[in-house]
């Protein structure tokens, strides 16, 4: 069967069920925050999981992921045994305006 994958499909909330205070602690994380740049900077569905420079293993960055995808920030699909990943930025956006663009703004250099 096409589309069909080992592991189950993942599950999204809807930024709009998103507390404020979840959404911050989620990209509070700086594994977290990266994982939003770097899906921030690409194409829609170009990401697998695999594809991010993070310093943590499969299963840390499964984790992440999941805290993403709970938080209304990050929406996945599995493309054969690929899981690629789009950054859900219109729909967070009309939640928390403002929020993605201050988290994704250049840290200031000490």
């Amino acid at each position: 069967m096409a589309g069909t994958s080992h592991r189950a499909a993942p599950e999204h909330t809807h930024p709009d069920e998103v507390p404020v205070t979840t959404a911050l602690a989620a990209l509070a994380d700086p594994v977290r925050l990266t994982l939003v740049r770097e899906l921030a900077a690409s194409a829609e569905w170009s990401r697998s999981c695999g594809s991010f420079d993070v310093p943590v293993g499969r299963p840390a960055l499964s984790h992440h992921f999941s805290v993403l995808r709970a938080a209304g920030l990050v929406e996945q699909r599995d493309e054969g045994p690929r899981r690629l990943n789009r950054l859900r930025r219109a729909e967070f956006d009309a939640r928390f305006p403002g929020l993605l663009d201050l988290a994704l703004r250049p840290e200031p250099r000490p």
